[in-house]
């Protein structure tokens, strides 16, 4: 598997570095903005480790314009104690955050839970992702409750629904939203969202009234939370 290390760090890369290599993983590194997501266009990246403060960004400005490109897992590096920074960039999209410096065991631990987290949600988008008792086909496009309901949506609320599905548990930002399903971060309302959650919420939830499956997170978003048993058809 391939890590991108995205840090201007160059000890703390070094040390990194070193120990990724020692349990197996191949590792690239990119000291700016430019340069990592040149190596996430050219190159097939398992999981990104990066640092909040690039030197030619702001914080979290990388992690936003990876997710507007791709769902690779990543994981926030920082030397700043500020507990808001550690809920923003979870917020934005990433997946866990570690203070620098890290042991190297909890560093290896937090990889591999991140790693088996995500990657089988990966590989199932190829032909079909499944979630508790509802799994979507992505290449007809059809969304089934249980093994003989299926139910019909519209090519948004489809990818809408794509795209909470591939995030399971993750608060997921009207932002994100928005760049994930319409491709835009200010031309469409925020309130179209809304709307398309409460058409999906009609559509799937055994009470849309009291959703159980897309969960409104206030002021931030929404997370999915996958159904565990048969739903009412």
């Amino acid at each position: 598997m391939a890590i991108l290390i995205a840090d201007a760090d160059g000890f703390h890369v070094k040390l990194t570095t070193f120990i990724l290599h020692e349990t197996g993983y191949q590792v690239v590194h990119a000291t700016d903005v430019s340069s990592a997501l040149n190596i996430l266009h050219s190159q097939e990246i398992d999981l990104v480790l990066m640092e909040v403060l690039l030197p030619d960004t702001s914080e979290f400005e990388l992690c936003r314009r990876i997710r507007r490109l791709s769902d690779v897992p990543i994981i926030f590096l920082t030397k700043q104690t500020i507990v808001q920074d550690c809920v923003q960039g979870l917020q934005l999209g990433g997946d866990d955050y570690l203070r620098k410096p890290c042991d190297p065991q909890e560093l290896l631990a937090r990889i591999e839970a991140v790693l088996r987290r995500s990657v089988p949600i990966r590989q199932q988008q190829a032909t079909r992702l499944s979630q508790g008792s509802m799994s979507l086909d992505l290449v007809e496009q059809q969304v089934w409750l249980t093994d003989e309901h299926v139910v019909l949506l519209t090519p948004t609320e489809f990818r809408l629904l794509a795209y909470l599905m591939a995030n399971p548990g993750r608060v997921v930002t009207i932002e994100q939203i928005l760049g994930q399903v319409w491709d835009s971060y200010t031309t469409v309302s925020n309130n179209l969202v809304a709307t398309y959650v409460r058409r999906l919420r009609g559509k799937i939830e055994p009470d849309p009234t009291q959703p159980e499956i897309i969960r409104t997170v206030s002021q931030l978003g929404y997370t999915f939370v996958a159904p565990t048993r048969t739903l009412a058809v």
